[in-house]
């Protein structure tokens, strides 16, 4: 079987892009998709299992005996089985081997994969066992078209389709979620400090406008971080983690069922002192979740985290900086540690949080195919953080959620309808204060901000043949933006109501392949992030975003080659960008856009280049090849200042790869690279860019999936200087301004794992 695409008039720049990258990448995805279509025409049995996009180096350990039920467990190699429809075209998810309410990792990605998008579930086996998982980096690094910039610690900058560009703190532009309890402020601010990747089973990972079930309010769309139940937890865990620059971690967790509830508790606390100067932090971590079965068909679930978490801040640097003494802190010339200035060491730049977050989600079969989940939240969140203002911020945010699934027949043809509404509330205490030398001066500012988001959504999946769904649906958010300046003049409320459609197709060709398609619509209310006070816009008058984006892609593997590909194209209005009209040009203040256009290619494909070098049989050893690559094309549309001028902050190829010996004992060893071949813009005028680059790494370890794994990782192995993350101005004039993070030098990472 072949297929043969011919793209929609709106799609088909992307394939005119000037730039000489674009064609080399449609090359190889012409070759991916021949290669795929004769593996489909080969295979006259179809497997039930796709390899996940990341390799996975163990299988989960059977269920202790006191457990009640045993789990699905993934199969070997990160596989999960394909989401394909029964005989007659019913959805084959069946009944819940385990929790009622939280699906399996291969459950998990049954579910996902009806998503007629780039959506991805990334198992805990494809990191935690072989680095050191310290940042959402580590987790999501094999994931195409997520681009994570490491920054100091564990802080990062996360865009996915170019989205929060120019945020050049915390986070905005991708919803963060625990167990799809919102990690996010109502307003949109998010952090990563709060996350442990090690205390995760899975990760859900929607792109764009594909995180409709979150009533997500960001256009990159929205990552879940899902926790273990007792039902496939291990009974005891622990693991030690040591490396360079002072890295310590270790981290405990415990799980198990008992009759009708089940519990999972995990705690972490972690200490380095960092590469560079000024970037010391520790921080300590907890989570548990209790499930009580009420009855066969109810189950309620009970979540507490708690974070408390001290890092220091280095600052940006110029690019002579960051290349000739990435070790240093921001320091302004003539200044020194005991002077009077306002660089990073002197008022001790730092951003503490101290954060409670407790839940309920219950979850109810109304009927064999019917499920209702309802659930509420609290999230109590405490901001230390001393940088330019000594910042002391508040956050209390409340809300809760309603989901119905419905799979049915309508006219002997399979139906599967969600519909559900997303209620997400806070206020913040924000207080500004002189930082004098790192401690609290005099008052400067005080305003009560309060966000309310209402959202309903609706999606329909409809079987017009059992293998082809086709899928509507649509949210309609309600959101309020009111600010009360309590010392000042900056007071004002707006209000946003906004209309989000989406039509799609999931054509499932095998069990083990899928082309899917979509046209939809997105928008990200601004957070009080864009609306800082003294700004040049009022925060009143800036809009809400929006964009349309057409996507194609197809998914799909065996047992020795998988693939997951997406195209897409979004043409957004009023995008949030870093603007300023004063007379520092590195100064960000975010502002409207008039239009412009994100379109790119996310390719992840594992194929075992050999098999059977030194072990034959039914699981012979395998030298497995794993990469994800990005191709990013942001730009302004005919701005009337910039033209058509390459947006700020991302790179146009990003290739993470690894080459992986894997032997059925459990050993594992080989090198992996990352590389950005090109220089990217760091101002909106396309006057500054940073460097291209390529580092270097190893890792060697064991994992059999019996109680004990171990790894040895070596990161950045030549000792590069390059740089990793950068913020974003509007217009630097060539200067060389503060805006670039430099990488981290050579890093040595160990650590060991017992699980029983």
């Amino acid at each position: 079987m072949s297929l043969s695409f011919r793209l929609p008039g709106s799609l088909r720049p992307l394939f005119a892009a000037p730039r000489a990258g674009l064609p080399a990448a449609l090359s190889m995805l012409a070759l991916l998709a021949a290669t795929g279509s004769s593996l489909a025409q080969g295979s006259q049995e179809p497997t039930t299992e796709l390899p996940a996009v990341t390799v996975v180096t163990s299988t989960p350990k059977a269920k202790a005996p006191q457990k009640k039920a045993a789990p699905v467990s993934p199969p070997s190699q990160g596989a999960s089985p394909a989401a394909a429809p029964e005989a007659g075209g019913r959805p084959a998810l069946g009944s819940r081997s385990g929790s009622l309410g939280v699906p399996t990792t291969a459950e998990a990605t049954v579910e996902i994969e009806r998503t007629p998008g780039a959506v991805e579930v990334v198992p805990d086996t494809a990191y935690k066992t072989s680095t050191p998982a310290v940042t959402i980096k580590d987790a999501l690094e094999y994931v195409p078209g997520v681009f994570v910039q490491p920054k100091w610690g564990e802080d990062t900058r996360l865009s996915i389709r170019g989205s929060g560009l120019s945020r050049n703190f915390h986070l905005r532009g991708v919803q963060l979620y625990m167990d799809g309890i919102p990690i996010n402020t109502a307003d949109g601010y998010g952090d990563f400090q709060e996350i442990d990747p090690t205390a995760y089973r899975y990760i859900e990972v929607f792109k764009g406008a594909n995180a409709l079930r979150f009533g997500a309010n960001a256009l990159g769309g929205a990552i879940n971080f899902v926790m273990p139940t007792g039902y496939d937890a291990d009974l005891f865990g622990a693991r030690l983690d040591v490396g360079s620059f002072g890295f310590h971690k270790l981290s405990a967790s415990s799980g198990g069922v008992y009759g009708a509830a089940d519990y999972f508790i995990t705690g972490t606390w972690q200490e380095q002192d960092g590469f560079r100067d000024h970037s010391d932090g520790e921080s300590v971590r907890g989570a548990m979740n209790v499930g009580y079965r009420l009855t066969e068909d109810v189950e309620t679930r009970f979540y507490i985290n708690a974070n408390d978490v001290q890092q220091r801040i280095p600052g940006s640097v110029t690019k002579h900086e960051a290349l000739t003494n990435p070790k240093g802190a921001f320091v302004l010339p003539g200044l020194g540690p005991t002077g009077t200035g306002n660089d990073n060491v002197d008022r001790d730049y730092q951003r503490n949080i101290e954060t409670v977050r407790i839940a309920n989600k219950t979850t109810i079969r109304l009927m064999p195919g019917t499920t209702l989940e309802l659930g509420a939240f609290n999230v109590d969140r405490h901001l230390m953080h001393p940088i330019f203002q000594w910042l002391d911020y508040r956050y209390d945010d409340y809300g809760g959620f309603a989901r119905i699934t419905d799979e049915s027949r309508i006219g002997g043809f399979a139906n599967r309808l969600i519909a559900g509404v997303n209620i997400h509330n806070g206020t913040i205490d924000a207080r500004q204060y002189v930082n004098d030398l790192g401690d609290k001066g005099a008052l400067t500012t005080h305003t009560g901000d309060t966000s309310r988001n209402f959202s309903a959504y609706l999606e329909n999946h409809f079987y017009v043949v059992p293998d082809v769904a086709l899928i509507a649906g649509t949210q309609f958010l309600h959101a309020t933006r009111d600010r009360i300046d309590l010392i000042g003049t900056g007071s004002g409320k707006t209000d946003f109501d906004l209309w989000s459609p989406k039509a799609g197709i999931v054509w499932d060709v095998t069990p083990a392949w899928q082309v899917f398609g979509n046209v939809s619509r997105s928008a990200e209310v601004p957070s009080f992030g864009e609306s800082v006070m003294a700004q040049a816009i009022p925060f009143t008058e800036i809009k809400a975003q929006r964009a349309t984006t057409y996507e194609i892609g197809t998914r799909g593997g065996t047992e020795d080659f998988r693939w997951d590909l997406a195209l897409y194209r979004a043409n957004i209005d009023h995008e949030l960008l870093c603007f300023t009209t004063n007379a520092t040009p590195s100064t960000c203040q975010v502002g409207n856009a008039d239009e412009t256009i994100h379109q790119g290619v996310e390719l992840g494909f594992g194929l075992a280049v050999m098999r059977s070098l030194l072990a034959e049989g039914p699981n012979p050893d395998k030298l497995w090849l794993n990469a994800a690559y990005t191709f990013n094309d942001f730009r302004y549309d005919n701005d009337v200042l910039w033209g058509d001028n390459e947006l700020p902050g991302a790179p146009r190829h990003f290739l993470r790869a690894e080459l992986l010996y894997k032997h059925p004992s459990g050993l594992y060893l080989g090198p992996n690279v990352e590389w950005v071949p090109e220089a990217y813009y760091v101002d909106s005028a396309n006057t500054l860019e940073t460097e291209a680059y390529a580092i270097w790494g190893a890792k060697i370890g064991f994992d059999n999936g019996g109680p004990i794994t171990a790894y040895l990782e070596g990161r950045n192995l030549s000792d590069e200087t390059y740089i990793a993350s950068t913020s974003i101005a509007t217009n630097v004039q060539g200067s060389d301004a503060a805006l670039f993070e430099p990488g981290t030098g050579r890093a040595i990472y160990g650590g060991v794992q017992v699980k029983w």
